[in-house]
Order: structure tokens, then C-alpha cells, then sequence
């Protein structure tokens, strides 16, 4: 089931040439997200490796964190928090824990905010993600966690596109190595 579900995320990936300006194509990955089948059975496979870890709750980054962090707490049965980005014109009201990301693939710096209410000592953390190229906003999240005394207990991706060393400092296990995908 595993192997069929990375072909058919392969199979579903667009490139997209931005324009005359653009140095790289784009992807586009929104046919995961209109696949049935896909979206229910990525949740389930997101969280599989991470269970016998006991993660009590998903945090993901915002955009497409949002998307795939709800269904891999689904599949847990625990909660979600959203980690904001600044810029997104969406800050949530109320006590926020920030952190700031190292470089990422572009070279920008992002920073990232959970609710202080949302994570505290006694959780043991799922951070999930559609695409890890650098680890940059995991790193951040990571902080997020030692910051409000939370244990991180690894990284589920749907895309891993960074050095195996970094996959491995950050306990990442994804479903999809960006090697595999042609643009």
C-alpha cells in the first residue's frame, strides 16, 4: 500500500515554468489534494513509523502544513496545533512562542508561532510537513518545542528533498524523496 501510495503522489505532481523571470519550475502538488484516494490514505501513512512513539499532538507550519498536519492527527486520534508564519495576515490573538527558522531553500529566515495554550511540558510532538528541502522550518518548530518544554519525536513529510544527514538529525521519515520527482 505504501509503495502504491508514493507512485501515485509521483504520478500527481505538476512542474510549472513561473515565467521569463524565474530561475526554477514551481511544483504543484494540488493533485493530492483533489484525490480521494490519496488524501485518506496519507494521514495514515504520515503517522505509521512515528505510533510506537506516542505522539500525544501534530504540529505543522502554515500553508500546507495545515492540509496535511489535521490528517495525520486524525489518523493518531490526537490534536493539532498550526504553527503561523509572520506575513501570512492570519496571527492568532493571545500569548504566542516564536521562533526563527535558519536559511531556508530561498535563503529567507521564517518565523514561526504556536499558542502558548496549545503546547506545553507533557507533549510529545509530530511535526508534519508536505515538503523538507533544508529542514530550516523544522529546526524552527523544534525550538517551538524545547521553548515550551515539549518533547519533538520526529518529522513525517510527504516529500524528503534534504541530505540524508539532515533526515536523520531531525528524525525525518518521509514518503517521497524529491530525487524521485522530475521537474
Amino acid at each position: 500500500m505504501a509503495a502504491e501510495l508514493s507512485e501515485r503522489l509521483v504520478e500527481l505532481v505538476r512542474w510549472i515554468d513561473p515565467g521569463p523571470d524565474a530561475t526554477h519550475l514551481v511544483s504543484d502538488v494540488s493533485g493530492w489534494w483533489r484525490d480521494a484516494q490519496v488524501l485518506a490514505a496519507l494521514g495514515p501513512a504520515l503517522v505509521e513509523r512515528f505510533r510506537p512513539a506516542r505522539p500525544t499532538v501534530v504540529v505543522a507550519p502554515a500553508v500546507t502544513g495545515f492540509l496535511v498536519g489535521p490528517l495525520a492527527a486524525t489518523a493518531l486520534g490526537v490534536g493539532f496545533v498550526p504553527a503561523h508564519k509572520t506575513g501570512d495576515g492570519r496571527l492568532p490573538a493571545g500569548p504566542l512562542t516564536w521562533a526563527q527558522s535558519p536559511p531556508d531553500f530561498r535563503g529567507r529566515r521564517v518565523d514561526l508561532a504556536v499558542r502558548e495554550r496549545s503546547l506545553g511540558p507533557d507533549d510529545r510532538v509530530l511535526v508534519v510537513d508536505d515538503w523538507v528541502a533544508t529542514g530550516a522550518q523544522v529546526r524552527a518548530l523544534y525550538r517551538i518545542c524545547a521553548l515550551r518544554g515539549a518533547e519533538p519525536v520526529g518529522t513525517a513529510a510527504v516529500v524528503v528533498d534534504c541530505p540524508a544527514e539532515t533526515a536523520a538529525e531531525l528524525r525525518l521519515h518521509g514518503l517521497v524523496a524529491g530525487t524521485a520527482l522530475t521537474g
